[in-house]
């Protein structure tokens, strides 16, 4: 399901944003980030373990969902929460409702293996997504890290 924001939860209940740091690359809205003490760069999956945040697009910029950042732009990013409900940039695959999720390449979210931790939950009409296609997912509590 392709929307206009990123959230897809009540307005009056945003989570908390990370919005001081700059963007690393040419990033599109609804991928993966970690933080660092200066930039938001992309997720791949051996940041399994980091603290991970979902890059949203600079709404007060009009800038919509499948507009790309520039390189160097102040990024804004959410610290997302169990059982909120993102669009979030999957891996070319077929999903069901209810497949689990976990961070793959490019800052997609990917099915798990057995061994693999969730983070997430398809939550969308079920199908064939390209790579790159933003879809609906609920934040699992496999989200947080063991230090948070």
């Amino acid at each position: 399901m392709a929307g206009n924001v990123i959230y897809r939860g009540p307005i009056k209940d945003e989570p908390e944003t990370v919005s001081d740091k700059t963007v690393a690359g040419a990033y599109l809205p609804g991928i993966l980030v970690t933080e660092s003490a200066t930039a938001l760069t992309v997720a791949t999956a051996s940041d399994i373990e980091d603290e991970l945040l979902v890059l949203s697009n600079r709404r007060f910029y009009d800038q919509d969902v499948a507009t790309a950042y520039a390189s160097g732009d102040t990024g804004v990013a959410y610290r997302p929460r169990p059982g909120e409900i993102y669009q979030i940039r999957l891996a070319a695959a077929t999903y069901a409702k209810g497949d689990t999720l976990t961070i793959g390449a490019s800052g997609y979210l990917t099915k798990t293996s057995t061994s693999e931790r969730v983070i997430a939950v398809f939550d969308d009409t079920p199908g064939a997504f390209s790579a790159g296609d933003l879809a609906d997912v609920r934040i699992s509590t496999g989200f947080l890290t063991a230090a948070v």
